[in-house]
C-alpha cells in the first residue's frame, strides 16, 4: 500500500480513536474504509499486466479460535481474497488459508489485524444484560454479530468503489477472481462449505459494536497481533 495512502488512513483513524463522540467516530471510520476500498481499485495493474495470486496461512489462537477465524475469513472475502478454513494448528487454535493478489492480501492483513483486536476489546467491555443466563452463548452470538456487521460495511465500501470505477473495472475484477479460484482449486480440489449457527442473544449487540468498528486501523504489527503471524 502506498505510503501516502497509509498516512491519510492513519490520520483519519487517529481522529476516530481520540473522539468520544460516536457520530464523529462513525464519520472517520467510514472515510477510512472508503479510502481503503478505493486503494484496492487504484492498485489494479495496467491492462495486459500479468500477476500471479499468492497465499498465506493465518493461525488464530484460542479462546474463540473459530470465531476469530470466521472474522479473518469474511474480512478477506470482502476485499477480494479467497479464504478457506483448514482446521487446527499444531498448538491448537484454527488456521485460515487465504489466497489473493498481493495488494488485496495486504489489505486483508491490515484490516483483520485491527478488527481482531477491536472485537476482543469490545467483547471485554460489553456488560451482560440482566436477563442473560447462558453467558458463553451470548458472547459467541455477540462475536458473530460483530463479524457479520463488519463484513456488511466492508462490502458496501468495496461495492461503492467498484461502481465509481466503472464497468471496465468490473471485468478486470472478474478475471482476477477467476484466476484466484483456479489457484485455490489447484490446492484444494474438493471444498466443503459450512455455515455457523448461533443460539445466544448477543447477536444484536455484536452487530451494533461492529457498526462502530474502525474498519481501517493500520497501527498494529504482527508483533502486537500474534494471531496473524503465519506459522
Amino acid at each position: 500500500m502506498r505510503e501516502r495512502t497509509l498516512e491519510r488512513v492513519r490520520k483519519l483513524l487517529a481522529k476516530a480513536e481520540r473522539t468520544d463522540n460516536e457520530h464523529e467516530r462513525a464519520t472517520f471510520m467510514t472515510a477510512a474504509s472508503a479510502l481503503m476500498a478505493k486503494h484496492g481499485i487504484d492498485s489494479l495493474p495496467p491492462a495486459g499486466t500479468r500477476q500471479t495470486p499468492g497465499d498465506r496461512v493465518v493461525t488464530l489462537p484460542n479462546p474463540w479460535a473459530r470465531e476469530k477465524a470466521r472474522l479473518v475469513s469474511l474480512v478477506a472475502q470482502a476485499v477480494r481474497c479467497r479464504p478457506l478454513l483448514i482446521g487446527r494448528g499444531v498448538e491448537g487454535g484454527q488456521r485460515v488459508h487465504v489466497f489473493g493478489f498481493a495488494a488485496d492480501l495486504e489489505r486483508a492483513d491490515l484490516l483483520a489485524t485491527s478488527l481482531l483486536l477491536q472485537m476482543a476489546s469490545g467483547l471485554a467491555r460489553t456488560e451482560l444484560p440482566e436477563h442473560v443466563t447462558a453467558v458463553r452463548a451470548y458472547r459467541r452470538s455477540w462475536l458473530l454479530g460483530f463479524t457479520d456487521e463488519v463484513y456488511r460495511l466492508l462490502c458496501e465500501a468495496e461495492s461503492a468503489a467498484r461502481e465509481q470505477a466503472g464497468t471496465g473495472t468490473a471485468l478486470v475484477l472478474a478475471d482476477r477472481r477467476a484466476e484466484v479460484e483456479r489457484v485455490v482449486a489447484a490446492h484444494y480440489p474438493s471444498i466443503r462449505m459450512s455455515v455457523p449457527t448461533t443460539s445466544g442473544t448477543g447477536y444484536r449487540d455484536g452487530v451494533a459494536a461492529g457498526r462502530r468498528a474502525d474498519l481501517g486501523r493500520t497501527g498494529m504489527s504482527p508483533a502486537t497481533a500474534p494471531e496473524l503471524t503465519p506459522p
